[in-house]
């Protein structure tokens, strides 16, 4: 005598095959969305380093990093750089040193950009760390993917030929985003214009790189020059 099996119907079947998709389809959403929040936080680092900067010299008529009387513009708790005679020249109008000062795990007192990130702190005008002897602490500040951010001038930048008065760097910053942030904040061409990337961790000046789709989970630093 056959045994009748049993098994699915085309119906219910096909009822799970549609909650299959929709959960792919909110897993998928959700990245996307994770996606974009770091996209903005990421940009949001380039837009606001520019206002530290601006709000700085409304308040004291000087640059934070290359200020001469910081002690008296913030009190004594404020560590003016060590004059040397390329990363530190005090009130000369430009913020000396490597846009990656104090890495690795080194505090660069002889450096402008790295205790540019005192300054603007104790003025109040960002959060974070005051303490510049923790470089490997809470000191140095880091984007939303965790790359280091740092600031630099023309003549110092990692992308040859990136023109600006102060040069903003973030590292560590993947393909996909990097190209995301290019049309946001400039002119979706990463070789071109105000914003552009090279090889993540570079510090020797070089020509800015070509990303394409290929390139999405490659890391890159994204510089901007403002």
């Amino acid at each position: 005598m056959k045994r009748k099996q049993s098994g699915f119907t085309l119906i219910e079947i096909a009822i799970v095959l549609v909650i299959i998709g929709l959960l792919l389809g909110g897993v998928l959403k959700g990245q996307e969305l994770i996606n974009s929040a770091k996209v903005k936080n990421l940009a949001t680092d380039f837009k606001n380093i520019p206002v530290y900067i601006y709000g700085y010299q409304d308040k004291f008529k000087a640059l934070p990093g290359d200020d001469g009387a910081v002690a008296n513009h913030l009190g004594t708790s404020a560590t003016a750089c060590t004059p040397t005679l390329t990363k530190c020249v005090p009130g000369d109008g430009i913020i000396e040193g490597a846009w990656n000062a104090g890495v690795p795990k080194t505090p660069d007192l002889t450096s402008e950009t790295y205790v540019f990130w005192q300054h603007v702190r104790l003025a109040g005008l960002a959060a974070g760390s005051t303490d510049t002897t923790d470089a490997d602490g809470s000191y140095l500040p880091t984007n939303a993917v965790g790359g280091r951010i740092g600031i630099t001038n023309a003549a110092q930048s990692p992308i040859t030929g990136l023109k600006g008065s102060y040069i903003i760097c973030s590292d560590g910053i993947a393909g996909k985003f990097a190209r995301q942030l290019d049309t946001t904040l400039d002119d979706g061409v990463s070789t071109t214009g105000s914003l552009q990337v090279i090889a993540a961790g570079t510090t020797t000046a070089g020509p800015p790189l070509a990303i394409t789709p290929t390139n999405d989970d490659t890391t890159y630093l994204v510089c901007m020059g403002m």
